[in-house]
């Protein structure tokens, strides 16, 4: 199994101590963690993307080419890129240069995205956010394997011979959809031959399952190899101590507060207790044993070979975090690659390369 760090770089006061950290130190923040994230050994570093408070992850490959200038192994992803949002020529642009820039480590997650706030900036409604996923990814998979492309469809202008440039590092980028309930995105994805991302964050297991299922008899309809179907999956919450009782006591402040806030707002609310959203959802949340079952338990619903993990301190200290994520890396990582056997990420190919032509 393959373990990424992912991000929203949320903008809000520490859960617990109520510190608020200005937008420069919070980006500065994510590149270091994205720093320590490949100095312990995890695979891949994800950036999401909103356009809309309290996330200021409005520009992942910004971030993400910053990030690149301080590492040198580590796969870095999005999570998701909001298709239905941009010109698929300018994310082309966009992600051909980080592509360039970090020695072809780049996998893309996309997704259609939410929230009524990007649909007043980008003037995309809920009517027409599918359609231009789908179209927009149709169109930037058309620009990254041709350097000439002629093209036309709902919303963009046509393009004629048209050139783009920089040409990407890889010829064929991995490209992950992202869904938590959407058939559509499950099923374009099988179409193409690609992998899917479950978010897998805020229900039970079942819902997701059941997604992951259609995908794989969607996979097989279009003509695809059973065994070549590629998942990953999210999680809810992570904090790893050497016990249980540790682990509970230090992260229990987190989701009081998220509960408090789902409550306030209005949200709905699945786990109504620390003692329930730690049993019934994705968060990994314990001692290094109880993670390896939980881990286990879920992969044999969803039969993922990767998973994401929250890169934010979520309310315990740098210096609790650091532990747990080396606690992961020491006890519980290598049980589940052990355990999980999976195809390497788009950046651990290339090593293997360079170090097959190097010898």
């Amino acid at each position: 199994m393959k373990f990424l760090l992912i991000t929203l770089i949320t903008h809000l006061p520490d859960p617990v101590t109520g510190e608020k950290k200005s937008a420069a130190n919070r980006l500065r923040e994510v590149i270091e963690k994205a720093v320590l994230a490949e100095e312990l050994g995890y695979d891949g570093f994800a950036v999401g993307e909103r356009h809309e408070d309290p996330f200021i992850s409005s520009s992942p490959p910004v971030v993400l080419s910053n990030i690149a200038a301080r590492t040198s192994t580590i796969g870095l992803f999005t999570g998701v890129t909001t298709l239905s949002l941009l010109d698929p020529v300018r994310a082309f642009e966009d992600y051909s240069t980080l592509d360039n820039l970090s020695d072809g480590r780049l996998e893309l997650i996309i997704g259609k995205g939410n929230g009524a706030a990007q649909a007043e900036l980008f003037h995309v409604t809920a009517a027409d956010q599918w359609d231009r996923n789908r179209e927009g990814y149709e169109l930037f998979r058309q620009l990254w394997q041709n350097e000439r492309v002629t093209w036309s469809g709902h919303f963009r202008p046509e393009l004629v011979d048209a050139k783009t440039v920089p040409r990407p590092l890889q010829a064929r980028i991995r490209i992950w959809h992202g869904s938590a309930t959407s058939r559509d995105s499950v099923d374009l994805a099988a179409r193409h031959g690609d992998p899917i991302f479950s978010a897998n964050v805020s229900n039970t297991v079942e819902p997701y399952a059941e997604l992951v299922r259609h995908y794989r008899q969607r996979w097989e309809f279009y003509g695809h190899r059973p065994e070549d179907a590629l998942v990953g999956a999210g999680t809810a919450g992570f904090y790893v101590a050497p016990t249980s009782q540790e682990a509970l006591a230090t992260y229990r402040p987190v989701i009081e507060a998220r509960l408090a806030v789902q409550r306030r707002v209005g949200m709905p609310v699945v786990f109504d207790s620390v003692e329930d959203f730690v049993a019934r959802s994705s968060a990994v949340i314990g001692s290094p044993e109880q993670v390896i079952d939980k881990v286990g338990r879920y992969h044999e619903q969803l039969g993922h070979e990767v998973m994401h993990l929250s890169a934010d301190a979520d309310g315990v200290t740098p210096a609790q975090q650091r532990r747990s994520l080396e606690l992961f890396q020491s006890e519980v990582a290598p049980v589940l690659r052990a355990h999980m056997p999976s195809r390497p990420l788009i950046s651990q190919l290339r090593l293997g390369n360079a170090a097959r032509q190097a010898g």
